[in-house]
């Protein structure tokens, strides 16, 4: 049951790689607590009570409440896909709440740390620290996400229209546009890469000419924003909060910074303008007599 679940996200819901083992590992887990709590493999067995059994299993585990909701999500599109099935009649979720979460706000970077690091020329000689220097300022421009960065080829930069096509989740492709700027140290950068290498379809390569891998990724730009701030994250999904931020600070429409940055709900949209309202109450306790 649980690989015919796998194989439909995995190859008709075109679900991440990383998304299907985390589904993987969710409900092996459930499973083995089935196994263990109640003697029961078979999910037309199983309960409301048993899943509210695990749950409280899991608090006692000191598991957040954030990754209790990822694994009540994993729950939910597994029985869901079952009763599509006709494989059981009554759906056990259907009287699980989840447990409530706090909210934080997205963390970005300010614009004259960005400044900082990208006009002053804070990256290496040569090759790598070109390639760098493109792939902190394409985060920081574009929004896109780790997976999507690493997975871009040569044909995806378009320069007759000054626009990267990038492979999103489920497969869906969306076009980002980016300045005469990033177009100048794009080209600056395909230049270099082929006086090191020679053609290579993939955009992005390691020192040795390999395609690139989100872990090198990561932390060459955590490397690189540790030179300009000392918070605790400095990581690409950052980038892509200040991006987010700083788009809908200079008046950008909410469904614009949806689209590009490939959310399909404008809820995941709209934590960012959390942010803009904190950066309009702080002018506002400056700039007003009464605040």
């Amino acid at each position: 049951m649980k690989e015919r679940f796998l194989a439909y996200i995995q190859f008709e819901k075109r679900y991440s790689p990383h998304t299907v083992i985390a589904y993987r590992n969710d409900l092996e887990q459930f499973f083995v607590f089935l196994d263990n709590q109640y003697k029961i493999i078979e999910i037309q067995e199983v309960t409301h009570s048993m899943i509210r059994s695990w749950l409280v299993h899991l608090m006692e585990e000191k598991i957040s409440p954030r990754s209790v909701n990822r694994k009540l999500t994993t729950l939910k599109s597994f029985y869901k896909f079952f009763i599509r099935n006709g494989v059981i009649i009554q759906d056990p979720m259907r009287k699980i709440s989840s447990p409530k979460t706090s909210k934080h706000l997205p963390l970005f970077m300010e614009k004259d740390q960005m400044d900082l690091l990208l006009d002053q020329a804070l990256f290496e000689e040569g090759y790598p620290g070109v390639r760098n220097r493109v792939i902190v300022e394409l985060f920081y421009v574009t929004g896109m996400r780790l997976s999507e960065l690493v997975n871009l080829k040569e044909i995806d930069v378009d320069f007759q229209s000054d626009t990267i096509k990038v492979l999103g989740k489920r497969n869906k492709e969306r076009l980002i546009p980016f300045s005469k700027k990033t177009k100048l140290l794009l080209k600056s950068y395909l230049l270099e890469k082929s006086k090191e290498f020679g053609p290579d379809e993939s955009l992005f390569l390691t020192d040795k000419g390999k395609k690139i891998y989100p872990k090198m990724v990561y932390l060459l730009v955590h490397h690189h924003l540790s030179k300009v701030t000392t918070r605790d994250k400095r990581s690409p999904h950052v980038l892509r909060h200040t991006f987010a931020t700083q788009m809908l600070n200079n008046g950008a429409e909410l469904n614009a910074v949806k689209d590009l940055l490939g959310h399909a709900n404008l809820s995941a949209t709209q934590v960012y303008t959390h942010n803009s309202i904190e950066k309009l109450k702080r002018i506002y306790k400056q700039a007003h007599p009464k605040a």
